[in-house]
């Protein structure tokens, strides 16, 4: 593993270093040039057979107040062209399921062009994961922006037969990235609700009351808003649902007066939280959706709203069909956001909704950071705390498999039947690691997984004690180096291992790795501290008792200068410790632990 700051411990960099590149990527891309000219993995004369693009001229009668296009309008477009990508695929007609966290990066005027493309990033059972991108143009100037990403998840459905959806086959590098990806953000948005009311029930919330204006306050009350729509054949499909997208605009739409009746002017949608519809509504339904003022902070300001159907008006019983949570900010001459008066909450669910507002913030601020950002723009080591985890989790794993599908990994070396490759790009120089052994997958997976047993191993591991365990595939450790080369203290490592079985068919096994801090587990004098930031194995089932083990480390920029004047000492180091790695593995291959047959 090698530090931040640059070691002499090549291998234990691996560990250190998470994950990001596949053996077989890196064999294709070798042929494809031959095959090809490499035209198909740049991209170029290729479109994906579930993309579908559309462009609206925004009209006045598209606009709000101010001339920008109403957020409302953009999300049933969004919609739309999201929900035709997956009917292209399906074959038959889908429902919008879900709609994952929107940040909106400008807003768009009247008379600019609104280009929206979408395509399905991976088919699983029933269900597809649909990539939207959404710039915006400028027809005199020709300047283009980006407005937003958004991820769709929508359900084929069909009358009179179940449906099983067929597979996408993804051919250039970008559509692998994001068809490996799209099972990890599928597994945290089944698990979202719950991690949701954990974190909501054992954060601890810090409100900012002390930087308020308390002296000009609005009760919460005054903000709240309801209203009623009656659901027409335009607001539906050729089923008779009403399409997600208009709904998704009714909302926009209360929550946006809720909003201006709080800071009497005209707010701006800045973010729309991930959220899921529970159930459809059909032509003919009523849609009662009622808004209110959650809570203010310094400059921004969450609404949530709620919507619920009925068929009569003689009905009691109404259907919950979606809730929602807005983030508003107010503009002034420059763009630059107002600071908001305070909100009085009522007591009890208005006293809730407060705090659960301030706890969302958090959540929603580390999920934004922790997931959106680039792999060269997140520290090497993340903080570590209840309300971050599931991101960081996901952040884990999906850096290995972005890792795993880069295209342009260059084979060094060969010895053996072990092949190192190596991939240049950026900052950050990566390994990676292939060798077949004759060990099932899922017993190869189960052994590596118990990172407390590396040191039978690997040398450049002391000693490994288990910190937290987190979960059933997550836990922290705390792995110890022994000193090597000029160093003359032992360097050690606190790190994050997230495992994942194959979602499907042709996916492998996963354990990522990467650096974390706790407070319980400071830097002391007696260390070294080193830090990784993505390192890891993957497990492909070759055969029977035949897998192909992959490791993947990708290495700091402190690491690179050592990594330049030693390529041979690094290809020997790397050989050998894979080598005790297959061993380690054929000679435990029938003795498991108990507690990891279960995973």
């Amino acid at each position: 593993m090698s530090a931040a700051g640059g070691g002499h411990d090549t291998v234990t960099t691996q560990l250190g270093q998470c994950c990001h590149g596949d053996s077989r990527s890196a064999r294709k891309s070798a042929s494809r040039a031959d095959k090809d000219g490499g035209a198909m993995a740049a991209g170029e004369g290729y479109r994906n057979p579930t993309e579908v693009q559309m462009s609206q001229l925004v009209l006045p009668c598209h606009t709000n107040q101010r001339g920008e296009l109403s957020v409302g309008q953009l999300l049933k477009w969004i919609d739309t062209a999201a929900c035709l990508s997956a009917e292209r695929h399906a074959g038959c007609p889908c429902v919008t399921a879900s709609m994952d966290d929107i940040y909106f990066e400008h807003t768009i005027s009247v008379g600019q062009v609104v280009n929206i493309k979408a395509k399905v990033n991976r088919a699983f059972n029933s269900s597809m994961e649909v990539g939207i991108q959404v710039a915006s143009e400028d027809l005199c100037s020709e300047k283009q922006w980006s407005v937003c990403k958004a991820l769709a998840t929508f359900v084929a459905h069909r009358e009179l037969s179940r449906v099983k959806l067929k597979p996408i086959t993804p051919r250039t590098e970008e559509e692998k990235t994001e068809h490996s990806v799209a099972a990890e953000r599928r597994r945290m948005r089944l698990v979202y609700a719950d991690t949701i009311k954990d974190l909501l029930a054992n954060c601890v919330i810090q409100d900012d009351l002390e930087s308020r204006d308390c002296s000009h306050t609005v009760p919460a009350e005054k903000t709240r808003v309801e209203s009623v729509e009656l659901v027409l054949p335009p607001h539906a499909n050729h089923q008779g649902n009403t399409f997600g997208g208009q709904i998704m605009a009714w909302m926009e739409n209360v929550a946006t007066i809720a909003a201006s009746r709080l800071c009497r002017a005209h707010p701006t949608l800045k973010a729309i939280e991930m959220f899921h519809f529970r159930g459809p509504s059909q032509v003919g339904d009523r849609l009662v959706l009622k808004a209110i003022v959650n809570n203010t902070f310094k400059h921004s300001m969450e609404v949530g709203v709620c919507v619920e159907a009925y068929r009569q008006e003689a009905e009691t019983h109404r259907r919950h069909i979606n809730s929602a949570f807005m983030t508003f900010v107010v503009l002034d001459a420059d763009d630059q956001p107002q600071t908001l008066p305070w909100i009085r909450p009522q007591p009890g669910d208005g006293e809730r909704r407060y705090r659960e507002a301030s706890a969302r913030k958090k959540i929603r601020l580390d999920r934004k950071y922790i997931v959106s950002c680039k792999q060269a723009e997140m520290p090497l080591s993340v903080p570590w705390d209840p309300s971050n985890q599931v991101y960081l989790s996901y952040n884990n794993v999906s850096s290995l498999k972005m890792l795993v599908a880069k295209d342009d990994w260059v084979l060094s070396s060969e010895t053996n039947q072990i092949r190192l490759y190596t991939l240049e790009e950026d900052k950050f120089l990566a390994f990676h690691l292939e060798m077949l052994v004759h060990v099932d997958a899922t017993q190869a997976f189960l052994l590596l997984s118990d990172l407390c047993r590396r040191p039978e191993w690997d040398k450049h591991c002391r000693s490994v004690e288990l910190v937290q365990q987190v979960d059933e595939d997550d836990a922290i450790y705390h792995i110890i180096s022994p000193a090597l080369g000029g160093d003359t203290k032992p360097q050690d490592f606190v790190v994050l291992a997230s495992r994942r079985k194959p979602c499907d068919n042709g996916d492998p096994y996963v354990i990522a790795l990467r650096s974390v801090t706790l407070p319980t587990h400071r830097e002391t004098p007696e260390y070294r501290r080193g830090e990784t930031i993505c390192s890891g194995f993957c497990f492909w089932r070759e055969g029977d008792q035949l897998t192909k083990v992959s490791y993947y480390n990708q290495a700091t920029p402190g690491f690179l200068n050592y990594v330049t004047t030693n390529v041979a000492g690094l290809s020997s180091e790397f050989y050998t410790t894979f080598k005790a790695c297959e061993q380690f593995l054929l000679d435990n291959r029938n003795d498991l632990a108990p507690s990891l047959q279960t995973l």
